[in-house]
């Protein structure tokens, strides 16, 4: 049995689909295409980057890359691990159908599926414009059983993953030609393999930018430079780098605040920053600009009120180690580096930080409001914190302090309010704010229980254009909760269409 499924804005099979569907008996096909805003040559050359996969990746799917060889040539293999629950699954891939400018695929040597094809297909409109289509043949596992229970479920997957990766690819592309460099970047990260910095690279590899991660351990590439927080970096090792950003240093959120944390914390931010820019600064050619990583925690507890870059600084630990870690940023300054502080707001992704360590007690309905719930709670999404970065690092006008943060802070009860409607589940679960500070101790006061309403003005007023300016449809895409009506129809010239043969 053939069956056509279309849904209303949905692209209709086409006419070949169910014979080719038919041809391999059991398979099932899906269809996936959309238009970008990019001729054929450099939609082709963003996939063929390395960094493009981590970019595809949906952050609702605990994915990692393990190994890589290559990257869409012909035998090019991918190794990645995902995670589903509580297990591990391998998948290995091997690129296959290569043509330069036009497709290449990719299929499941080991993994989930008992069959996997997919087909990248890159169709030119015009010099300015492409389709970009994805055809997937798959046979779900556990053969007619998996095939009756799991058919439906693997496609709405399919339906949510593919909408994903063809917003990201747009919304990537589109950003990468507003930062365009009349040659590639080299560019230093510290803090590369978390959160933001793990975002950020692949972003800029994408890009065709060279990365060089500084690393506290051994490097094992040529693309890493060993330095030391405390002691500092040789800087004749950063000869030839164009741009730094220093993302490095003890996490403010997570653990008690002991005093052997606030040390830690207060030593890696101030110290390791201040060596950084030292070494900047004696370099023969230092970079152009230095982006260092910074926080709202500098305002201190503000409440409702709006505060731009202009603000005064806050009370208590935090602001002070913000504000001294800030000024560390002179010696690079003082010898004509343009720095850009990224006081960064609470990063929101289900791969890491504060909404990671939320999402299993808000999925089983124990989720709710930290103390009173009236706390600004003032959020950005990952990905416009790396976009904030990227603007940074390619906007000349921009220096000095640069709030990171949605334009639309909301409080904390509105926050967990929010999570809870889009995971469908219950959120009047408080944490009171004594059992807040017996578990965190100094944090819970000066994090969880206070807040400020942080505004974005320097972004705002050099062009920044927002990706995800409010909190449910941010947290919707996040976490792969958009409607399938909703994620078919992501931009004005998508379209998807599946065929099931059985």
């Amino acid at each position: 049995m053939n069956e056509s499924i279309t849904s209303q804005g949905l692209r209709p099979a086409h006419p070949d689909d169910t014979d080719r569907g038919a041809s391999v008996e059991g398979l099932s096909t899906f269809r996936f295409e959309s238009v970008l805003p990019v001729g054929v040559e450099d939609a082709f050359a963003w996939h063929a980057c390395r960094g493009a996969f981590e970019r595809l990746s949906p952050p609702w799917q605990d994915i990692d890359v393990i190994e890589r060889d290559g990257t869409i040539r012909d035998g090019d293999v991918l190794v990645m691990r995902m995670r589903v629950g509580p297990v591990g699954i391998k998948w290995v891939a091997e690129h296959f159908d290569y043509e330069d400018g036009r497709q290449f695929g990719d299929r499941q040597l080991k993994g989930p599926f008992r069959f996997w094809e997919h087909r990248h297909r890159f169709e030119p409109i015009d010099e300015r414009s492409c389709r970009l289509t994805d055809d997937i043949s798959y046979r779900p596992p556990l053969g007619r059983l998996g095939a009756l229970f799991g058919g439906r479920h693997a496609r709405k997957q399919l339906q949510r993953v593919f909408a994903y990766r063809h917003d990201r690819t747009r919304k990537d592309l589109e950003m990468l030609q507003r930062y365009q460099s009349e040659l590639p970047q080299t560019i230093a990260i510290t803090g590369a393999s978390g959160l933001v910095g793990s975002s950020l690279t692949a972003l800029l590899l994408s890009g065709g930018h060279r990365v060089v991660r500084l690393v506290r351990r051994k490097p094992t590439s040529e693309s890493e430079v060993q330095w030391d927080a405390d002691s500092g970096i040789d800087p004749a090792t950063l000869q030839g780098i164009d741009a730094v950003v220093h993302l490095a240093g003890e996490s403010l959120a997570s653990g008690r605040w002991t005093r052997k944390k606030m040390a830690a914390i207060r030593d890696s931010r101030v110290e390791g920053t201040r060596h950084l820019a030292a070494a900047l600064a004696n370099m023969d050619r230092p970079p152009s600009v230095l982006v260092s990583a910074s926080a709202i925690g500098y305002y201190g507890d503000r409440g409702e009120e709006p505060i731009t870059e202009s603000g005064s600084p806050g009370s208590g630990f935090l602001a002070d180690v913000v504000r001294d870690w800030e000024n560390a940023t002179a010696p690079a300054s003082d010898a004509g580096v343009r720095v850009c502080l990224a006081r960064l707001g609470v990063v929101l992704s289900p791969t890491g930080g504060a909404l990671k360590t939320m999402l299993p007690a808000f999925k089983l309905g124990g989720g709710g409001p930290i103390g009173n719930g009236k706390q600004m709670f003032s959020w950005v999404s990952l990905d416009d914190a790396v976009g904030a970065i990227l603007h940074m690092l390619f906007t000349p006008e921009v220096s000095g302090p640069v709030n990171v943060t949605s334009p639309n802070a909301v409080t904390n009860r509105d926050f967990a309010r929010t999570l809870g409607r889009v995971l469908r589940r219950p959120a009047f679960m408080p944490l009171p704010g004594f059992a807040a500070r017996a578990v965190f101790g100094k944090m819970a006061d000066e994090i969880l229980l206070s807040g400020a309403n942080i505004v974005p003005q320097r972004l705002r007023d050099t062009g920044y254009a927002f990706l995800d300016p409010d909190l449910e449809p941010a947290l919707r895409r996040l976490l792969g909760r958009l409607p399938l009506e909703q994620s078919s129809s992501l931009h004005h010239d998508l379209a998807a269409s599946e065929t099931l043969s059985s």
